[in-house]
């Protein structure tokens, strides 16, 4: 059974990740040769203040 975790930064609306579990299951099926129902994708949202890039935390990147 394939686990997969998206990790994205929160604010991504439902019809945008239903969208891309029905993309990513497909391509998994079809990669990995297994049935749909076997696929199982995570999301993980994160808050800016909880990721860096850079060297700095992310929600401060665009302030300077």
């Amino acid at each position: 059974m394939p686990f997969i975790t998206v990790k994205v930064l929160e604010g991504k609306t439902p019809e945008q990740k239903r969208d891309l579990v029905k993309r990513m299951t497909a391509a998994v099926k079809e990669s990995f040769d297994v049935d749909a129902d076997k696929v199982f994708v995570f999301f993980e949202d994160l808050k800016p203040n909880d990721y860096g890039k850079q060297g700095e935390l992310f929600s401060f990147k665009d302030e300077k």
